[in-house]
């Protein structure tokens, strides 16, 4: 089967970076390796924990990655929180420190992140929650955006071709789920009130806080998508983005939250919010309407449970596609009793052969359950594992269908929590692209989401993460668009728990996921080691095994290139954010080495 190329073009070519014709799929991992690459290094705040000196670089990596900078982590006793943004980490412990639980500090993350890092934090977006408290526990929280009512299968279709109309507009938004999905979890397993959870992003919307390089410069590059709309009085009030040092403050927003703090939800669905964004809907040209905001409902699920070499790994069931791709790509790396050293090109080989198998299924087996049956138990058989291995040659890659096509950056974010207790919080959040459709809610101070660009617009044809999938993820209204995100829990073979661990990055989130914790279960490496280590990405289609600049050594390149893996470098993959309990029992956060944040604990 040959997949056609996919002729739309989302983005301005990005000075500096020339694609040949037939690789123009990497331009999201690309581009969001270039993001990446151009923020500035916000160091680590530790609270009242301790940032231990930086570790010797492992011996395991390549010699080229030995000049690229690694982190410290911060150690603490009691609690951490680890995030993209330190302002939100920083709030997640404040509530920690008054006496509130992970599931309280998260709730506190996940409002925070929305005024302090708007270009994926978010109230106009959606998300899921894992959550396995310290008595065994354990809850998967699906907020995950929903399709309009109006929508249809070909909204974005014109002239048999994908239009940007699913990523950029009010077009491109799913009806948002992050404050229902915030708040039953909070009802649910927290212990403080949605009022004094909020209280830390409201201080921040209303006194206003320091725009760091960061920011500034995720602002800037992205000017161009939100000076179409609203938000550009907000964030380009003279025409340039706010410089580092100036102090933001977003009085609106400030509202916003508040109205939500003293109504709870229904402020957001049915209220005054709810009036905000269906006028901004009609005025930009959406379909959201206050029926389908009052219809949006959260749903509880039981988390995905794995095993792998004796670890427990509790992940997101569908809509997500995460935890089951995560788990069958470590069941089929189980059938291997050791695996091969991480900087060999068996190794990778390893990775590209059990990637692709994995992604093959996830692209075309796994959607909403409300809409479609996910063969789960299959899909996270070891048998069925051992099956798809069986098929993997030593010193050969297996051909992928090829096509190409245009992408833009995919923008979300990972944070983790746990508390002295052992209570612990994995969650991903999204607005899809960075600041999403670039719809800014005038009467409510948040940007929309461009989640419907995550269905399948044009079954067969790729999206803007290079993703192709099938019927089972076309449009229908009310469905929940298929996710890669991984918000993940990992248990010791005692059972206790070990590690939390996410990460933002379309497709990349899924393999970024799962690396991070083969290096630590398979390679030995500490947590700072097992995030520092250069990463490698697949996803089936297209035949193309992206890896880090500098990331392979030349000789597994060149093996790798013999095998018939088609190489591709770029700056960096995934934007993880991870926790783990060290050998001495305390709590050891590392938060991306790619990008800017911070690890929080005390």
């Amino acid at each position: 089967m040959k997949l056609e190329s996919n002729s739309r073009t989302i983005l301005p070519v990005i000075p500096g970076i020339t694609l040949p014709p037939k690789r123009r799929v990497s331009v999201a991992i690309v581009a969001f390796a270039t993001l990446l690459a151009g923020c500035s290094q916000t160091g680590a705040r530790s609270g009242d924990g301790q940032s231990a000196a930086t570790p010797v670089i492992h011996p395991a990596f390549p010699e080229g990655w030995a000049a690229k900078r690694e982190r410290p982590p911060t150690v603490a006793d009691h609690g951490m929180v680890v995030t993209n943004s330190p302002l939100a980490s920083e709030a997640g412990v404040e509530i920690l420190k008054k006496g509130g639980n992970a599931v309280d500090a998260a709730v506190a993350v996940g409002f925070a992140l929305e005024v302090t890092y708007p270009f994926a934090g978010n109230i106009g977006g959606g998300g899921f929650m894992v959550i396995r408290m310290a008595n065994g526990q354990a809850l998967a929280v699906d907020y995950r955006e929903t399709a309009p009512l109006a929508a249809t299968r070909d909204m974005y279709i014109e002239n048999g071709k994908l239009t940007q109309k699913s990523t950029v507009g009010a077009l491109a938004s799913g009806v948002p789920g992050s404050v229902a999905g915030m708040a039953a979890a909070l009802a649910k397993y927290g212990t403080m009130s949605l009022h004094d959870v909020m209280q830390p992003a409201i201080r921040l919307a209303a006194d206003g806080f320091v725009v760091d390089s960061a920011l500034s410069h995720s602002l800037s590059s992205s000017g161009r998508l939100i000076k179409q709309f609203a938000g550009a009085a907000v964030f380009f009030p003279n025409g340039e983005a706010p410089a580092p040092g100036t102090r933001l403050r977003q009085p609106q927003l400030a509202q916003t939250l508040t109205l939500i703090a003293d109504q709870g939800p229904s402020a957001f669905y049915s209220g005054p919010i709810a009036d905000a964004i269906v006028a901004q809907m009609q005025h930009d040209g959406g379909i959201i309407t206050r029926a389908d905001l009052a219809a949006y409902k959260p749903v509880m699920r039981e988390p995905i449970v794995g095993k792998y070499r004796g670890y427990t790994l509790y992940a997101m069931p569908p809509s997500s596609s995460g935890g089951v791709t995560t788990i069958e790509i470590l069941n089929q790396l189980e059938t291997w009793k050791t695996l091969p050293p991480f900087n060999s090109a068996a190794y990778k080989h390893l990775l590209a052969e059990t990637f692709q198998r994995a992604f093959i299924d996830r692209n075309t087996k796994l959607g909403d359950p409300a809409f479609v049956t996910n063969p789960l138990a299959m899909l996270t058989d070891k048998a069925y594992a051992k099956q798809l291995t069986s098929t993997i040659t030593p010193d050969r890659a297996t051909p992928s269908p090829v096509f190409s096509a245009a992408a833009e950056p995919m923008h979300t974010t990972h944070y983790s929590v746990v508390d002295g207790a052992g209570n612990a919080v994995s969650t991903t959040t999204t607005l899809n692209s960075g600041y999403g459709s670039g719809v800014f809610i005038a009467g409510g101070g948040f940007f929309m989401n461009d989640e419907m660009d995550d269905f399948a617009a044009q079954p067969g044809k790729p999206n803007q993460f290079g993703l192709v999938q099938g019927e089972i993820n076309a449009i229908q209204p009310g469905k929940r668009m298929l996710s890669a995100m991984s918000p993940t829990i990992v248990l010791d073979r005692d059972g206790k728990l070990m590690m939390v661990v996410g990460a933002a990055g379309g497709p990349t989130i899924i393999t970024g996921v799962t690396q991070v914790i083969l290096n630590v279960i398979d390679q030995h490496m500490s947590l700072p080691d097992a995030m520092f280590a250069p990463r490698v990405h697949g996803q089936a289609w297209p035949d193309v095994l992206t890896y880090e600049a500098g990331g392979l050594s030349q000789a597994a390149m060149d093996s790798l290139t013999a095998m018939g893996h088609n190489l591709r470098a770029t700056n960096a993959l995934t934007n993880v954010n991870a926790l783990l309990r060290g050998a001495d029992g305390r709590w050891v956060g590392v938060y991306e080495p790619r990008s800017t944040g911070a690890a929080v604990g005390y």
